[in-house]
């Protein structure tokens, strides 16, 4: 896709990452290749230390990637970073905030930076998330702060949403309250891109799934494509040819399982033992967990999980940030990066 950034309205994708590549002692992420649509719930997944954050830092300009490019709403985040700002909302994880300022001076603040920005809007969240505007946030829990954190990325009319491990911390009420507020914002065709480890989160509300291990993309697709492109069989009931074919094992209290492509399990077990619809919480663990090899180690090749599901899907079918995370901006400049 050729992209004119200079008409917001060219653009047939949220969000287009192609050859991002950033590199650490001892890590290196990418290259990273993948596409979000338009008014998509996507739910960025893997494992601490996989590069979730380096990659989101990346799409922000909060670090600088060594190479690769990336576009939103059709601006080039190299180029046109202030206009990206401008429409974006994000929200992180750890946040510079003024911790003995008050709530309501730090949207005042916020709201400078956004021409959009809606007062109306910011009440409604501050209601919904029982925020007391009047409190410092050293004086908020940490689960009030991720709140705090989302009701300033949410009350500029912002049409992509990026959100760093958003329900960390919140109870399961706020949590249910705050995926609610995801779904209302897709069907009004916003887009939201966040991390999470609570994969109930993302069966409840996600639309598609990039599952990212050691730096690179496993797999993405449709949660419910990939929900159906897997199943999970006992071990013990598996030929040779299933156990040789399996991507991932799981031990159970009474054994183990073996996760295989749905194509082979059915078409061989379907008349003898039947097998079992995997959720992603199952995929998941059983593709981290591998298979153990006969010197002891576990065979984590990401490859063919993702050629599994490539077939399937040929068979299927700130930001000025928060104004706190953007502290860097306001105080000493820099910028930070784990993964």
């Amino acid at each position: 896709m050729n992209v004119n950034t200079d008409h917001r309205d060219n653009y047939d994708r949220a969000i287009r990452i192609r050859g991002l590549e950033k590199h650490y002692p001892g890590f290196t992420l990418g290259p990273l290749d993948f596409d979000i649509g338009e008014g998509r719930i996507v739910g960025f997944i893997g494992r601490n230390g996989a590069g979730k954050t380096t990659t989101i830092k990346s799409m922000l300009g909060l670090v600088h990637p060594d190479r690769g490019s990336v576009e939103m709403l059709g601006y080039d985040a190299a180029k046109d970073e202030k206009k990206i700002k401008a429409v974006i909302g994000y929200a992180g994880g750890a946040v510079g905030w003024y911790k003995k300022k008050s709530i309501e001076l730090l949207a005042s603040v916020t709201a400078s930076f956004y021409p959009s920005w809606d007062d109306a809007m910011w009440r409604r969240y501050t209601d919904m998330f029982s925020l007391d505007t009047r409190k410092t946030p050293e004086q908020l829990s940490e689960g009030m702060r991720v709140k705090l954190s989302l009701a300033l990325a949410l009350s500029h009319g912002a049409r992509l949403l990026i959100l760093d491990e958003p329900t960390s911390g919140l109870d399961p009420i706020s949590r249910e309250e705050l995926l609610d507020v995801l779904l209302d914002l897709a069907g009004e065709g916003k887009t939201v891109f966040f991390s999470t480890h609570i994969v109930s989160d993302l069966e409840k509300c996600a639309d598609d799934i990039l599952f990212i291990r050691d730096g690179r993309i496993a797999f993405d697709g449709e949660l419910h494509d990939i929900e159906r492109s897997y199943s999970i069989i006992d071990e013990s009931a598996a030929s040779p040819a299933l156990r040789d074919a399996a991507l991932g094992r799981r031990r159970e209290r009474d054994g183990a399982t073996l996760l295989v492509p749905s194509a082979l399990a059915s078409s061989e077990l379907q008349a003898q033992i039947g097998t079992a619809a995997p959720s992603l919480e199952d995929i998941i663990i059983h593709l981290e967990n591998g298979i153990e090899s006969d010197n002891g180690g576990a065979d984590t090749d990401s490859g063919n999980a993702a050629q599994t599901l490539s077939c399937e899907k040929e068979d299927i079918g700130a930001v000025k940030n928060s104004a706190a995370e953007n502290a860097y901006a306001v105080t000493d400049g820099k910028k930070g990066g784990d993964r």
